[in-house]
């Protein structure tokens, strides 16, 4: 199990500042699309660069061109970039031919998928490297979690890992880690935390003891 850190509502300095924190306890820095829409791609090589030994995830949310868009998010040192899983198959295929082209992986995030075990298994079947369940801070607010969407996933994957995000916390993190995801996702959970370097450590504590 691995532990990506979600960095959504920080500049690219303070972001930075952020990871220097918690690198040791995290394996992939994730850099959210907020701040890819506010800083653009140069958000990915600043975050690479600080960081070479960290893998770093472009949350692009892919919906069309995905050959397009990953070959740029390459260009600018992620090893990983997210597709939605609601995108169109060629969409997907398209993003998977350029990721092994330039060597690397696609996490297809399964937010707003209305058959969730019927599109992962198709998705699945495309050669994705990780499928993601998450619950989007929207339907956060209003009490919904991704704990039983892991469970659905991970019952139709056979292929990819999977992962899981939305809202994860240290305390309801014991529920993620009874699911075994491959990845666990944790933004505000370590992010908004007063001492992030103690919070992170006892995540890290727990996902790597399983």
């Amino acid at each position: 199990m691995k532990l990506q850190l979600a960095l959504d509502l920080v500049n690219i300095p303070d972001g930075i500042a952020l990871v220097k924190e918690v690198e040791s306890y995290v394996d992939i820095v994730e850099i959210g699309t907020p701040i890819v829409i506010n800083e653009g791609l140069h958000a990915v090589k600043a975050m690479k660069d600080a960081f070479p030994h960290l893998e770093v995830l472009a949350d692009l949310k892919i919906m069309d061109a995905g050959g397009y868009e990953i070959m740029k998010a390459a260009e600018a040192g992620a090893d990983l970039v997210t597709v939605l899983g609601v995108s169109n198959d060629m969409t997907i295929k398209g993003a998977v031919e350029e990721a092994k082209k330039q060597n690397k992986k696609i996490l297809v995030d399964m937010i707003n998928v209305a058959d969730l075990e019927k599109r992962a298994r198709e998705v699945d079947a495309l050669g994705v490297d990780y499928i993601c369940v998450h619950t989007g801070y929207d339907q956060q607010a209003v009490g919904e979690n991704p704990f039983e969407d892991l469970l659905t996933i991970k019952r139709a994957v056979t292929n990819a890992k999977t992962a899981v995000a939305g809202g994860i916390k240290l305390e309801t993190l014991p529920e993620v880690i009874k699911a075994a995801p491959d990845l666990v996702i944790v933004g505000g959970g370590i992010t908004g935390a007063e001492d992030k370097a103690a919070v992170a450590s006892e995540i890290q504590r727990l996902i790597k003891q399983g």
